[in-house]
């Protein structure tokens, strides 16, 4: 299906642009078996009534995209809603370190590359686009996980959530991307999931595209102000 507009007035074409900002969590590869296992891994290296908590896909998908101290603190109060006492602070420094460990053991393991990325990225790359990822995954993560899934040789740049001093929906992590590429913000698409996506763009002054199928904190991405919205990378502007 081609992109959706949801602003007319903007008759875009491929050559209107000079680069892309691609998200990757929800926009090229579906985590959120990676995000279930790794969590669920944590939960049970901590004291009850954490290690009791079921981690489930639709839980995650209302948490992904805000960055990793977010989805592990609301894990943390979702495992403890029932219990008399509040968060222990010594609870959350541990949870993060196993957090990571079990991430650097299992990244990529329960995730695939969504339909129509890997077309899409090649339109992009054979109309001479530039192309940066900018995530806040931690970086090491998103690289490991690019490559891991043969992404990697799209970007030219990958930026996580601790590359910057401020995380998306900041539009930091953006105008630091387009000033590497060398591009103006005007001719650089932002290519995301979710609001967080949608809100760095507008703020940086980049176009933004939203794919329908992604997560958006588990709210309907209609409802989110962008320039377009597409059911495929590979469709974007009518072309498959």
């Amino acid at each position: 299906m081609p992109m959706q507009r949801t602003h007319t007035s903007q008759n875009w074409q491929a050559n209107h642009f000079e680069a892309a900002i691609i998200d990757l969590d929800g926009t090229l590869v579906d985590t959120l078996g990676d995000f279930v296992a790794v969590l669920q891994k944590m939960l049970q290296d901590l004291p009850l009534p954490y290690s009791n908590y079921v981690v489930t896909r639709s839980a995650v998908a209302l948490l992904v995209g805000k960055g990793t101290e977010h989805l592990i603190t609301r894990i943390l109060k979702l495992s403890n809603e029932n219990a008399a006492e509040p968060l222990p602070p010594s609870v959350y420094p541990f949870a993060y370190q196993q957090y990571l460990l079990h991430y650097h053991r299992l990244n990529g393991q329960y995730a695939r590359v969504f339909d129509g990325v890997f077309a899409g990225l090649e339109q992009f790359k054979s109309w001479g686009w530039r192309m940066a990822c900018v995530t806040n995954k931690p970086t090491d993560l998103a690289k490991a996980l690019l490559k891991m899934k043969n992404l990697e040789g799209y970007f030219e740049l990958v930026l996580g959530g601790d590359a910057c001093d401020r995380k998306k929906p900041d539009p930091q992590p953006l105008l630091r991307a387009v000033e590497h590429l060398g591009v103006s913000v005007a001719k650089t698409l932002m290519v995301g999931d979710s609001s967080n996506d949608a809100i760095a763009a507008r703020a940086a002054g980049c176009p933004v595209l939203l794919v329908n199928y992604g997560y958006n904190h588990g709210l309907p991405v209609q409802d989110v102000d962008a320039d377009a919205k597409t059911d495929s990378l590979e469709s974007v502007f009518g072309v498959s």
